[in-house]
């Protein structure tokens, strides 16, 4: 065993020389090769084929420039990237990311967790990531066409249904994936439904698709707790951020009998004691796209907002970190457990430092890892795919349904994963080599590609 983790670490330390200063990136691997120890001491041939090795390497990696024309006339320069990870399982599948924060190593850590997040899903498809260097607030609707009708101008010539399908993430909602559709759709002259997701209802896209990731997140927590006898009934939950999944995340755990009662932004966050009200929370973020804080003031008596300060102070009996990478630390992780907090779900791409998540484990705190927990977004893609394929369109219902068994599969996955290889309970190893055998299982028959 010694020897193993050994050659897992020197692995590891080729993987941070191959890919300098991408720390994100780093992050990911490390917090899957810290699982394989098991799984390659009970089958070598892993190891011996390659497999790791090829994981790490993405097949292809694609940075262009993406010049635009600002409503003031000035030429603008941003960055594009699609990382095309590995396509064993199906087209390379994952979301654009329209952030000033985006550079190589925050999509190649995006694009590596995909990989088993959507091996995870049981579905054929790939995992890959993409995105720009752009913000879009602050833009008028103009500049966000304008930025990506130039995004897609390069982008085209990489993706198609079969290929590479990108969707939404961070700063690309249904604008943004309509430009983007519309653009493919001119330069093609193909009315190519499959090649993008997150479409409009009436123009190829699904239902559920916008409250996926969101509902998917507390299906999955529905099910940790279900094993345990447990259910949501007047828990009381705290969900950081306040966008789409944070939204959809606080509409399904009310439906299901829990009680949020806080949420936030980059500025605080705000607490509300008689539960989250999510029109208006909707009306502050979507509608008038304000802060957090503009929440509290129109709530009035019931609710207040804390600048400046860590959401994860607030005591909860469940967490579900839903807003960007590493927002909760080893304090953080503390604060949750000296207050109660049983469970931790991610509903955003690893928002739970390493530290953290040793505190959690060590704790006994249940702990979701995201490409378990918030995999219901590419999910309901995949099946977005499905109904463009077969020229179909799915009732809401039913499409709830498929998402809440994909859920609940996952989670035996995991569970089941987790109990052959000695460790019951642990979501992360169970998640992590059930992904990883899936596609390394897939990659040995299709031989050295």
């Amino acid at each position: 065993m010694a020897r193993l983790e050994e050659k897992v670490q020197d692995l590891y330390d080729e993987v941070v020389a191959r890919n300098p200063g991408e720390a994100e990136f780093h992050q990911a691997v490390r917090e899957v090769f810290d699982s394989l120890g098991p799984v390659l001491a009970a089958h070598p041939h892993y190891a011996d084929a390659g497999i790791i090795e090829r994981l790490c390497e993405p097949e292809r990696q694609i940075i262009f420039r993406v010049p635009w024309v600002d409503d003031a006339g000035r030429v603008r320069i941003n960055r594009g990237f699609r990382v095309e990870f590995n396509s064993a399982l199906g087209p390379f599948k994952g979301g654009l990311r329209f952030h000033p924060s985006v550079y190589l190593g925050v999509v190649k850590f995006l694009g590596f967790e995909q990989i088993f997040k959507n091996a995870l899903t049981g579905l054929p498809i790939g995992g890959g990531k993409g995105g720009a260097d752009f913000d879009p607030k602050g833009r008028s609707d103009g500049e966000v066409m304008r930025f990506c009708q130039s995004f897609m101008t390069e982008l085209y010539r990489h993706i198609g249904e079969y290929t590479d399908v990108p969707a939404g993430d961070i700063g690309v909602g249904g604008r943004e994936i309509g430009y983007l559709f519309g653009q493919y759709k001119r330069i093609t002259n193909r009315y190519e439904s499959g090649v993008l997701t997150g479409k409009g209802l009436t123009w190829g896209g699904s239902q559920v698709r916008p409250e996926a990731t969101g509902y998917g997140v507390v299906f999955f927590v529905a099910e940790m707790l279900a094993a345990r006898g447990e259910d949501l009934e007047g828990r009381r939950i705290v969900v950081s951020g306040s966008g789409n999944v944070a939204q959809y995340a606080i509409e399904k755990v009310h439906q299901l009998g829990g009680r949020v009662v806080a949420c936030s932004d980059s500025g605080g966050y705000v607490v509300d004691e008689a539960g989250i009200d999510l029109e208006l929370l909707r009306e502050v973020k979507n509608v008038r796209r304000a802060r957090i804080a503009d929440y509290a003031r129109t709530r009035g008596v019931t609710a207040h907002f804390v600048a400046g300060r860590s959401i994860w102070e607030v005591p909860t009996d469940i967490a579900m970190p839903c807003a960007t990478q590493n927002e909760l630390d080893a304090t953080d992780a503390e604060s949750l457990i000296g207050n109660g907090c049983r469970v931790v779900a991610e509903g955003a791409n690893m928002p739970a430092t390493p530290e953290a998540i040793k505190a959690f484990s060590k704790a006994g705190v249940m702990f979701a890892p995201g490409k378990a927990a918030n995999a219901g977004g590419v999910a309901t893609s995949a099946l977005e795919m499905q109904q463009n394929a077969s020229r179909d369109s799915w009732s809401f219902e039913y499409t709830e349904r498929r998402l809440s068994e994909i859920m609940s599969g996952i989670h035996q996955t995991c569970v089941r994963t987790a109990d052959e290889y000695g460790v019951p309970g642990d979501y992360v190893l169970g998640a992590n080599i059930a992904g990883f055998t899936h596609v390394a299982d897939a990659m040995l028959a299709l031989g050295v590609i």
